[in-house]
């Protein structure tokens, strides 16, 4: 009956009965340390602490739910600290300020460390506190010296903006407190606290710890003098193009950018980190960007993470480098990159010699710039920036036309074409207030979907560790569900195999997210390398499956979702029946849900 099965859930949650002998009589610590540890984590506004239970940090968690009464932040119960840590990275982009994550011990930051490395390389701020006891005399026997470590934090070191160790609880709030500043300041990053057991666990004695007012630092606008010589450098060009990689940080971003682009006539290249220019714009031209390269006498490039990929690449297999710009190109960079560079992770990319660096935040010098452009355009310039627009304009429309007749190719083909994948997805979320929560693995969207708001194309993981577009996707949707936003993901099946954990959070939750499976059965960018190996040591390229194919048998990832609690149909071949099954899932979502659709579909 329902009733009993009420009863039942009631029990299940129920606290379990301590037995006699298990405390001493009497004992109860009636204000401990991890009180005031959630009285500063709410101090941040932190929404959400997404964690996987572990003992190192129980008495943070029992105040969490307890003394925190589990709202502001709320506990997201994950089942992989590697998904916890990616739950905050994805809800980071999508809300725009950071979540927390507990982690436990040593194995809780193991596990956790190519998430936070994903977070690091995509520059985006996660607040993680990881339990630790350092006191050697009071561990417990067994498991927890095992668990427990004298730097717990430098298993992350070289990938953290900034680590802590608090000694005391007035230590834990000026450290949390700064933790959060640093990681949402500049070149943005993940940041770790560790919360010693013992601070956890025992009383607060003495006078009451204070915990510091929050107060963000401003952002930080280039070298005016610098700016003003850029602005000379691009009115003097005759082909200034711009490239924007992690440019915007919110709308306001991508408004200012289109302000600059509009000053010059410029086209842009959107290399998609984050969602810099609206796909709609005339002078979006990121499908021509070898074309604009090749031709450009500037660059500029803001916040790009890789400035020598863009005007140079390496042949393969000879690995010889080849230039793809003109030899007299001007570079001109604004960002923060080299603020940020560690020795031993290679992340920072190969060095560029430009002619301007400028060090400072893209969008906050993006104003200044744009006024100097328009301060210092003699007569002549401004006439040379206006008989611009006519071609730009005619090379966008053939751009865009391009790509719609090389989506319309294998159309009806089974599997599915990536092409069809993306475009009936659209036509079926294009009247929704929509956000694709990954937004480099299929790139027709990026093609072909409007695009106009910055928080419609969220990017992808930074690092290129597989394993984040799921839980990553789980975080933007449960951002997203405040925001009053509808969470989409072209979700690949090797990535999904790595954390299929978040499903049941997302089911748990009720996060309402709209998976659809990009499933090739297969790691084919690993064949892709594979053949290319043969090709060269002149041996058989059909033998590049082995170890790369995930069939033999078949992986069913509707049942894979339907036994974590989420709805799911497929596997679907036939493209006749993908718009159906794409209904019924959105259909789904609208009522709260998580929903997964598992399409069988071309390799690229």
């Amino acid at each position: 009956s329902q009733a009993g099965a009420q009863a039942a859930t009631a029990a299940d949650v129920a606290a379990p009965v301590v037995p006699a002998g298990a405390e001493p009589a009497g004992h109860v610590v009636a204000r401990p340390g991890s009180d005031f540890m959630v009285d500063v984590i709410k101090s941040l506004n932190l929404d959400y602490l997404a964690a996987n239970p572990g003992s190192s940090f129980r008495s943070l968690h029992e105040s969490v739910v307890n003394y925190g009464g589990n709202k502001s932040p709320e506990l997201i119960t994950c089942l992989h600290e590697e998904s916890s840590v990616a739950i905050a990275h994805g809800y980071a982009k999508a809300a725009g300020r950071p979540m927390g994550v507990m982690a436990h011990g040593t194995v809780g930051l193991q596990h956790a460390s190519m998430a936070i490395y994903n977070a690091w390389c995509d520059r985006v701020p996660v607040v993680i506190f990881a339990g630790n006891g350092i006191d050697a005399s009071k561990r417990r026997p067994g498991t927890e010296w095992a668990h427990s470590v004298q730097d717990a934090a430098l298993l992350v070191r070289d990938f953290v903006k900034w680590d802590d160790a608090p000694a005391s609880l007035q230590h834990f709030a000026e450290s949390t407190v700064r933790a959060y500043r640093v990681a949402t300041t500049g070149q943005q990053g993940p940041v770790v606290i560790m919360a010693d057991t013992d601070l956890q666990e025992d009383a607060i004695h003495g006078p009451a710890p204070t915990i510091p007012l929050l107060r963000a630092v401003r952002p930080v606008q280039g070298d005016s003098a610098s700016l003003a010589d850029a602005a000379r450098l691009l009115l003097g060009a005759k082909n200034p193009v711009i490239l924007a990689d992690r440019a915007a940080r919110n709308q306001v971003g991508t408004i200012l950018l289109v302000a600059l682009a509009e000053s010059l006539q410029a086209p842009v290249v959107d290399l998609g980190a984050r969602m810099n220019f609206p796909s709609t714009h005339h002078l979006n031209h990121s499908d021509r960007k070898r074309a604009l390269v090749r031709d450009a006498d500037v660059v500029l490039m803001l916040d790009v993470g890789d400035p020598w990929g863009q005007l140079n690449t390496v042949v393969e297999p000879q690995r010889t480098t080849r230039s793809l710009s003109r030899p007299d190109v001007k570079v001109i960079t604004i960002g923060l990159g080299e603020s940020s560079i560690r020795s031993n992770y290679q992340d920072f990319q190969r060095f560029l010699s430009v002619e301007l660096a400028i060090n400072g935040e893209a969008q906050a010098s993006i104003p200044f710039l744009t006024e100097q452009i328009l301060k210092q355009a003699t007569a002549a310039q401004r006439s040379a920036i206006a008989a611009r627009r006519a071609p730009l304009q005619a090379q966008w429309d053939k751009q865009l036309q391009s790509a719609r007749e090389a989506a319309a190719l294998g159309w009806d083909a089974s599997p599915i074409s990536t092409a069809r994948l993306a475009m009936e997805t659209w036509g079926l979320i294009q009247n929704e207030p929509w956000s694709l929560a990954v937004s480099d693995r299929i790139s027709w969207a990026r093609k072909l979907w409007p695009t106009t708001q910055y928080h419609q194309m969220l990017g992808g993981s930074g690092g290129q560790g597989v394993g984040y577009g799921l839980p990553a996707s789980v975080g933007a949707a449960l951002a997203n569900k405040a925001l009053g936003r509808m969470t989409v993901t072209f979700q690949p099946d090797g990535d999904l195999l790595y954390a299929p954990g978040a499903l049941w959070t997302a089911a748990h939750h009720k996060i309402p997210l709209l998976m659809v499976m990009h499933n090739n059965r297969g790691y084919y960018q690993e064949v892709m390398h594979l053949q290319r190996m043969a090709s060269l040591h002149n041996r058989r390229t059909d033998q590049a499956w082995i170890g790369n194919s995930l069939r033999k048998p078949d992986i069913d990832f509707a049942k894979i979702a339907q036994g974590h609690g989420v709805w799911a149909e497929g596997p679907i071949s036939d493209p006749a029946q993908l718009r159906g099954a794409l209904q019924r899932a959105l259909a789904e979502v609208k009522q709260g849900r998580p929903a997964l659709v598992d399409v069988v579909c071309q390799a690229r």
